[in-house]
């Protein structure tokens, strides 16, 4: 079957609307020489070009798996945009972001989902436990859902805190088999209650070329520094097995989410 190969186009940040001061990383409201705002996130930020691999991974394969997200674009910044900051630590934050960022596309208008206010159905709410279960996906919890409410539907935002495996050091291949408690935290789990049906769908979905071409939008500067010789492509072959060997043991997070959903309700 057919399917849209992903693919991100680049703007330039030509205006500094604002920071938005939620979470640490100082994502901020930028305008761009397409006339669009987005919400745009630093490589230069705390977790570094980590937290944008994570959220241009999080984000497409949420697209692809049919979820709401705003279009994620490269954002490329220039060396004397921030000389006129006055605000010293966004003065840095800007200078330790030249070049390539990731920005999302500004919803204007849109309200943070709030689950005592908006119910989600059983299928939405199970595709998307389903997905942070995949992702490692820590940040979806009551006192930070990542989701808003745009012209009455839901959208998924923020996955930086995806993929966990990238910042601890420990072996990618038995993370990538690994169970996700942290799933009990998640804010829709009450609600998930088709995950099994959900899985066996998103698994005969999920293609080796799919999970490929969405890896394959890394860019090189993302994934080589001086910590390592490991390469662009080396990198990105060990994020693309480690999401495939997740799919391929799926049976392990989706019982750890069963039995999660069953302590809960």
């Amino acid at each position: 079957m057919a399917y849209p190969r992903p693919q991100l186009r680049t703007v330039e940040v030509h205006r500094y609307v604002t920071p938005l001061r939620e979470g640490g990383s100082l994502p901020a409201l930028a305008e761009a020489d397409d006339g669009f705002l987005y919400v745009l996130k630093f490589c230069g930020a705390g977790q570094g070009v980590k937290a944008l691999i994570a959220e241009l991974i999080g984000g497409e394969l949420a697209r692809l798996l049919g979820l709401r997200v705003p279009e994620l674009v490269f954002a490329t910044l220039d060396e004397a945009f921030g000389r006129t900051e006055p605000d010293e630590e966004i003065q840095d934050l800007l200078r330790a972001s030249t070049g390539l960022n990731l920005a999302l596309h500004y919803l204007s208008g849109a309200m943070t989902f709030d689950p005592l206010v908006t119910a989600v159905d059983a299928r939405l709410a199970s595709r998307i436990v389903w997905l942070d279960c995949l992702l490692t996906n820590v940040d979806r919890t009551v006192r930070n859902t990542n989701m808003l409410m745009w012209h009455k539907e839901l959208w998924l935002i923020d996955h930086g805190a995806s993929l966990y495996f990238h910042h601890s050091g420990q072996n990618w291949e038995e993370q990538a088999r690994s169970a996700f408690p942290l799933v009990k935290e998640h804010v829709l789990l009450r609600y998930a209650s088709e995950l099994e049906a959900v899985d066996s769908e998103y698994r005969a979905l999920l293609t080796p070329a799919m999970i490929g071409d969405i890896v394959a939008l890394l860019p090189d500067a993302w994934l080589t520094d001086a910590s390592s010789d490991e390469t662009a492509t080396q990198r990105r072959h060990v994020y693309e097995q480690f999401l495939l060997t997740r799919i391929a043991a799926s049976e392990v997070f989706l019982n750890e989410a069963l039995h999660a959903r069953k302590a809960l309700i």
